[in-house]
């Protein structure tokens, strides 16, 4: 009896350990992926915009990392998910186990964030995308409109020519602004993407900013808020096991874990905000009413997933 209670035990700490490096993974190559790819889009955006100052390299470099710490927060929690499921782990330890490697991680990239600032102070955009006479186009399609800088993007905003298909050049002093002239395009890059996959990507980078904000208010606040909303989503790991098909309910998780980013999109919007202040400002201070209402609704869901549990465990009783 005592060696195979041991058996188990040992059984038990192998799937932890794997569970841990399975998130470990999955989270770091996210993270890396995925803030790379941020970065790229920013600095085509930046081409395809022209705007007239060229931001710096550091502010760039920050907005891809904190979209990517969001990004691969919620991906990784959702692969864990999959873990547990699919390796039977006690549920208990493997929810305290992906909390605390959230939390761990989304407080060390912060911490990091913080300090980019004093890595890369004064550093402005040095890796030049073209010289005087640069051309921006779609490679796409050959047959769009076509814009040459005159200075290069040194001076987006100096002197240009802009080729339309089955027009005359047009040749720009300054640049006149999109809004002066609609009738001339902007450079295109790529095509224009999907309004859904554009409003995934638009509450990413909310999060990450009103992560970053109760980062910039201190360490009690920040662990307060993200512990939350890790405590909602590891919430739904009775979805892991609502049916026998593995994949589809991978895809209910998703739609769940989209309905938190819309949720927590809505509550912290300025309008919400200051309802909940004026409704709560003598009760309870503003910064905690977020939080409470992850936490609420993620307990109510654990006491729906133990009373489940505890239907079937009897049932089977029973039977």
């Amino acid at each position: 009896m005592h060696i195979h209670l041991s058996h188990v035990n040992l059984k038990n700490v192998s799937k932890l350990v794997r569970l841990a490096v399975h998130f470990i993974l999955c989270f770091i190559i996210l993270f890396l992926v995925s803030a790379g790819v941020r970065f790229l889009a920013i600095r085509l955006e930046w081409a395809r915009l022209l705007t007239l100052q060229p931001e710096a390299l550091q502010n760039e470099v920050a907005a891809a990392v904190r979209w990517a710490l969001s990004f691969s927060l919620y991906c990784s929690i959702i692969l864990g998910l999959c873990f547990i499921s699919r390796e039977r782990v006690f549920a208990l330890f493997a929810i305290l186990c992906i909390a605390l490697l959230a939390l761990g991680f989304a407080y060390g990239v912060s911490y990091g964030l913080e300090n980019l600032g004093s890595m890369v102070i004064g550093k402005k955009m040095t890796l030049p995308i073209g010289g005087p006479g640069l051309i921006l186009a779609n490679p796409l399609r050959p047959t769009g409109t076509a814009i040459v800088l005159l200075d290069g993007p040194s001076n987006p905003g100096g002197a240009r020519i802009v080729a339309s298909p089955d027009r005359q050049m047009v040749y720009h002093e300054t640049f006149p602004g999109k809004d002066v002239f609609p009738s001339i395009p902007l450079a295109p890059i790529g095509e224009e993407s999907p309004w859904f996959f554009k409003s995934i990507a638009i509450d990413f980078r909310l999060s990450a900013e009103n992560m970053q904000h109760r980062y910039n208010e201190g360490l009690f606040p920040f662990l307060v808020y993200t512990g939350a909303l890790v405590v909602l989503l590891i919430s739904f790991l009775f979805i892991m096991n609502l049916s026998a098909w593995p994949l589809a309910n991978f895809f209910l998780c998703c739609l769940a874990f989209r309905g938190v980013l819309s949720l927590e999109t809505l509550l912290n919007s300025p309008d919400i905000q200051n309802y909940f202040n004026s409704l709560l400002k003598n009760y309870l201070p503003l910064s905690a009413v977020v939080p409470m209402i992850f936490c609420v609704a993620g307990l109510l869901i654990y006491l729906y997933s133990f009373l489940v549990y505890l239907a079937r465990r009897k049932r089977g009783d029973e039977i």
